[in-house]
């Protein structure tokens, strides 16, 4: 298994910005969500995305837009990739696909969850994203039972979310699927709402790359 990728999501003040890409995350995640407490705002900051080098690929993380919104928004940020937070069919994944842009479908997971649903997106979304179930899309800041995923079989790779915070290293380390592509972090490593603890997000970034390739059981 290659190394894992790491996505830092829910950034918005530039300075913060500027810090947490330093430490070379894969993905840094910037929310469209009017709900979320950590909204972008209708007219973001350039600010916001000065700074951010290209080996670190911007994301968009939208609920329910509308396919014409998001991509006018990816355009005009030049967005990497757009995370689907919400309850957009396989349709609305390939039209945003078909436009050129990598698609990141986010399932908010519980224990009725039907893993059988996700086979229809199996061809329009690069990676699935597995986050906990909750009254809002994302943002719960607990963890779902990752035992659940083994009930997972398809071949899209997926990003671990929902709660993860710097201690949950033995547990990423220790847990075992072969399609874990990546971790998505965010709350959990936050001084308050949009504004992470640098110092936290590199350490956390620093242990998960000095993880040996084949420690991550298969």
């Amino acid at each position: 298994m290659n190394k894992l990728k790491i996505k830092v999501c829910g950034m918005r003040d530039p300075k913060n910005i500027s810090g947490v890409v330093a430490a070379l995350p894969d993905f840094i995640g910037f929310i469209f969500y009017p709900k979320s407490k950590r909204f972008v705002g209708f007219e973001p900051s350039p600010e916001m995305f000065a700074e951010i080098p290209a080996s670190v690929k911007k994301v968009g993380v939208f609920v329910n837009e509308s396919p014409e919104k998001v991509l006018e928004i990816s355009k005009k940020w030049n967005l990497d990739v757009i995370q689907l937070h919400g309850q957009e069919s396989p349709g609305y994944c390939r039209q945003i696909q078909n436009s050129g842009i990598t698609v990141f479908k986010a399932f908010s997971v519980d224990e009725s969850f039907d893993f059988a649903t996700l086979k229809a997106y199996s061809g329009v979304c690069e990676s699935f994203l597995f986050d906990t179930k909750g009254l809002l899309p994302g943002g719960t800041g607990k963890k779902f039972n990752w035992q659940l995923l083994e009930n997972y079989k398809l071949n899209v790779p997926f990003y671990l979310s929902g709660g993860i915070v710097p201690d949950d290293l033995n547990s990423i380390e220790e847990f075992s699927h072969q399609q874990l592509f990546g971790i998505d972090i965010n709350s959990g490593f936050e001084i308050e709402p949009a504004l992470k603890d640098v110092e936290k997000v590199r350490t956390f970034i620093e242990e998960i790359r000095r993880l040996p390739e084949d420690g991550i059981k298969d």
